[in-house]
């Protein structure tokens, strides 16, 4: 489904009954990186998931993006759906999002799981981000897939499950270029680790501990700086945790929402 907001058309989906929970997801992803999430969730939570700017069915105009505008996408979603509250998850990108959008509007927030993400970059990633805006700006997306799959899962992951590496690889391949520029633009420029401590609602931060994008040092410095977080450390996972170790992932972010929301497992 599409819904025209803050001047673009977002693709979304909802699943579900239960309370609201909104799903943000990584850089060169779309919204069917959650598949096994919704899977497990949908039997006691209403699942949104969408596309962001520049990624899978939503609008990707050309320019420089930036997280508030990536943060006001999604209040512009949400006022247009009529949600006036909701559980926010993000991974990697959708992580930041969030970070943004929990800063931004607090009131519209009820619990924060931030996952593979981070609140800030050294001075010397930039350097990375400019390589990879060159990159695709000059010839594509299908440079970044091998190199983006070596980051994103273990080297054991990736032997053993062809077939998801074949689907992955297909959605950062059919990214939009000018998304993922747009996109690549605004992520490094986060920087939120001090004012995270005016983040009140309840919180999660997941990571796998062989992430090497944002690694569990940078998870445990989210967590060191919001006032009320658990903190999960998935072994054997990589950066996108979700797709590597989908049932650990499943228990950490579905026994936190169950208890911030109080409901129970079917």
């Amino acid at each position: 489904m599409k819904l025209k907001a803050n001047g673009i058309d977002i693709n979304y989906e909802i699943e579900g009954e239960g309370p609201v929970v909104t799903l943000s997801h990584s850089l060169a992803c779309n919204l069917s990186m959650w598949d096994e999430q919704v899977r497990a969730l949908k039997g006691r939570y209403r699942l949104l998931r969408y596309d962001t700017r520049g990624h899978g069915g939503t609008s990707a105009p050309d320019g420089a993006y930036t997280l508030d505008q990536l943060s006001d996408d999604l209040r512009a979603l949400l006022d247009g759906l009529g949600i006036r509250e909701t559980h926010l998850v993000g991974l990697s990108m959708g992580g930041m999002v969030g970070q943004v959008f929990a800063l931004k509007h607090p009131a519209m927030v009820q619990s924060l799981a931030l996952c593979d993400t981070t609140s800030r970059y050294p001075s010397g990633a930039a350097a990375i981000w400019e390589d990879r805006i060159k990159t695709v700006s000059a010839k594509g997306m299908q440079p970044m897939v091998a190199s983006t799959l070596e980051r994103w899962f273990t080297p054991p992951f990736r032997a053993r499950r062809k077939d998801l590496m074949e689907r992955v690889a297909a959605m950062i391949a059919s990214t939009p270029a000018a998304g993922y520029v747009g996109c690549c633009h605004a992520l490094p420029k986060i920087n939120v680790t001090d004012r995270l401590r005016d983040v009140r609602c309840p919180a999660i931060v997941i990571v796998g501990e062989d992430d090497p994008g944002t690694p569990v040092a940078m998870a445990r410095e989210i967590h060191a700086a919001l006032p009320a977080a658990d903190l999960a450390v998935l072994c054997r996972a990589s950066h996108l945790s979700n797709l590597e170790q989908p049932e650990e992932f499943n228990r950490a972010l579905g026994g936190f929402l169950d208890k911030v929301s109080g409901r129970t497992k079917l």
